[in-house]
């Protein structure tokens, strides 16, 4: 709906892929639902996936002994973080919305995704112990993961090779998402994108643009280990 907005973190090298494309249909297809749209093209911007010394400004509130967890989460709250984890933030705190856009790399999220949770999720930006879960700070935001595999839907399944997708998707939903108070949508993978012909690939677009005009109705998955592992 307008006035609503959503940050789009996208990890691709390649904007003619898939996943460049299934980026490209959500910014056209939430813009013209009036939503502000903000993408974070990670590879583009060549985001910084370490997490280092260089993430905060100034002075060390131990310089004994390196704690990144402690002085990232010192230097949140005197503002004292680097310029391009200030930005995101910044995206992050305006988003209703985040929606995150990558193939999926060893049953995980690639290493520069996994890097801008690592580094923007600050303490006392997301979570604050016992702030976290139903109430970490990201309350009233939604997430969506949004990916393609390589692997078949039948490999994914339950009784499959690779196991029920969703327990790839524990750590991911659950453990950062749900832990920083996000509520979660239900994910969106495009299975064996190569694997399939020019035509399916097409057809994946589209589907992904319908659920696209109908995601504001969508309710949340619940979020509870069942949901996973039942």
């Amino acid at each position: 709906p307008p006035g609503k907005k959503v940050l789009i973190v996208y990890a691709h090298q390649e904007p003619k892929s898939l996943n460049g494309s299934l980026k490209r249909v959500a910014v056209e297809e939430l813009s013209k639902q009036g939503c502000s749209v903000t993408v974070s093209d990670l590879y583009a911007m060549q985001f910084e996936p370490r997490a280092t010394r260089n993430d905060i400004v100034g002075c060390l509130h131990n310089s004994e002994e390196f704690n990144y967890g402690m002085e990232t989460w010192e230097a949140y709250k005197r503002g004292g973080l680097s310029s391009d984890l200030l930005e995101e933030q910044k995206k992050v705190q305006e988003a209703d919305l985040l929606i995150f856009q990558f193939p999926l790399y060893w049953f995980s999220m690639p290493a520069i995704m996994k890097g801008w949770m690592d580094r923007v999720l600050v303490q006392g930006f997301a979570h604050e112990f016992p702030n976290c879960y139903d109430s970490g700070l990201l309350q009233n935001k939604l997430a969506l993961f949004s990916f393609t595999t390589g692997g078949s839907r039948e490999m994914y399944a339950k009784g499959g090779i690779s196991g029920d997708i969703r327990y790839l998707l524990w750590p991911m939903q659950h453990g950062i998402m749900h832990f920083c108070g996000v509520k979660v949508l239900a994910p969106h993978i495009c299975f064996a994108p190569e694997y399939v012909s020019e035509e399916k690939r097409k057809e994946m677009l589209v589907t992904w643009a319908q659920r696209l005009k109908t995601l504001w109705k969508e309710e949340p998955i619940d979020c509870s280990p069942e949901w996973y592992f039942k």
